[in-house]
């Protein structure tokens, strides 16, 4: 006997009405609609030959839209019916393999596990995710309540897992508009095995599932530290510059190609290595006359502008300047008001906090030759859809 050849259907015909305004399915969430996030999952399993193609079954209205949205990605996209169950047949239709999952597009939270556990068990029938009840049950009837006993009842879940001409048929031939497709197939008499869902697979129903989700996808935040070191020496008849803040009236300041604000240096290797990009030297480096005198705020701004574009946020940067001469305790809250604005901080959100240690007399340092800054900086970013679903490539 053959092995299965799967497909996957993504089935977003539906109005999403309870939900209220535009469709469910195309509801973005972190920048993608709902039935991308399914998609997402199933374009996993795919370029692992695991499944041969994904079917996206949308309305009518919606059909042209999505075909010039997804030219770029592997899909088939088809129009639905006036019924669920019309929908999923014209979507099964335009599928390839001899089996299929049946999904619901308003269930972006899909994991490929699932997925392979449902074909595992469908072998020779259909299989279904199913969830315990948590909640005490109560029967309505006649205007009378009755108690039910919840270990008889589970919640059901997409996707489905079935062969896909007697899918097609027990629908077509049942006449049967139930609410998934496990309904039709029990209906037919056809044998029916399950596998434990997953309480993040939950579908976008309501108000309060929409909550859900964003609260969820909130989570999905990829953080990392950097760390940043910068070192220079003391001379006579430089300017002295530290974390943005020119200094007058002091004799010595620190030697550079730049203007040696070796606390901006600091912060802005540490904000690069968070990021995993070159440190400045590779990006502003001393061989070029472009970067003679620079300002190092204004080198800064490159460098915010360039984790920018890559997603990335400021969460908090911290360095420690180890300086024997001259004091300068008194001025770090000038030092930390100025770079956590120039971060991107104000008086509601700090960004910024700065130490000043004296070298103890002990080395370079301490013998007033140069200063030494370290720092360490942590940043942020929303991950891609794809990986805030799980995909494991």
């Amino acid at each position: 006997m053959d092995a299965p050849r799967w497909s996957f259907l993504i089935a977003a015909g539906g109005s999403g009405k309870r939900l209220g305004g535009e469709p469910k399915q195309f509801r973005e969430l972190l920048g993608k609609p709902l039935w991308r996030w399914s998609w997402a999952a199933a374009e996993g399993l795919r370029r692992r030959g695991e499944i041969e193609d994904i079917v996206l079954v949308v309305p009518r209205e919606y059909e042209a839209e999505i075909r010039r949205e997804t030219e770029d990605i592997e899909l088939t996209v088809t129009c639905g019916g006036a019924t669920r169950s019309e929908s999923v047949v014209k979507g099964l239709m335009k599928c390839s393999g001899s089996h299929v999952l049946v999904h619901d597009g308003a269930r972006p939270f899909i994991t490929p596990d699932l997925c392979r556990r449902l074909m595992a068990a469908a072998e020779g029938c259909g299989a279904i995710p199913l969830l315990p009840s948590v909640d005490s049950l109560k029967k309505i009837e006649d205007e009378k309540i009755s108690c039910a006993d919840r270990s008889l009842y589970f919640r059901t879940q997409t996707p489905q897992a079935f062969e896909r001409a007697r899918l097609i048929r027990v629908i077509e031939e049942g006449g049967l508009e139930g609410t998934d497709e496990a309904a039709a197939w029990l209906a037919a008499g056809e044998r029916l095995a399950y596998v434990m869902g997953e309480e993040k697979n939950f579908k976008v129903t309501t108000p309060f599932d929409w909550e859900m989700a964003c609260a969820l996808t909130e989570r999905a935040i990829e953080k990392r530290t950097g760390h940043g070191y910068d070192i220079h020496q003391l001379v006579e008849g430089r300017p002295l510059v530290i974390a943005g803040i020119r200094l007058e009236g002091e004799k010595f300041g620190l030697l550079g190609h730049s203007d040696a604000d070796l606390v901006t240096h600091t912060v802005m290797d540490a904000l690069l290595g968070a990021a995993g990009e070159p440190d400045i030297g590779t990006l502003f480096p001393a061989s070029d006359e472009r970067w003679r005198g620079a300002d190092s705020v204004t080198l800064l701004h490159s460098v915010l502008a360039l984790l920018s574009s890559k997603g990335w946020r400021v969460e908090w940067v911290d360095v420690t300047l180890n300086a024997q001469r001259p004091r300068m305790g008194h001025l770090v809250p000038r030092f930390i008001e100025k770079m956590n604005g120039e971060l991107g901080g104000g008086e509601e959100k700090r960004l910024f906090n700065m130490k000043i240690k004296s070298a103890e007399n002990c080395g370079s340092a301490g013998r007033g030759e140069c200063m030494i800054c370290h720092g360490v900086a942590t940043i942020s970013r929303l991950l891609p859809f794809e990986a805030a679903v799980k995909i494991d490539r």
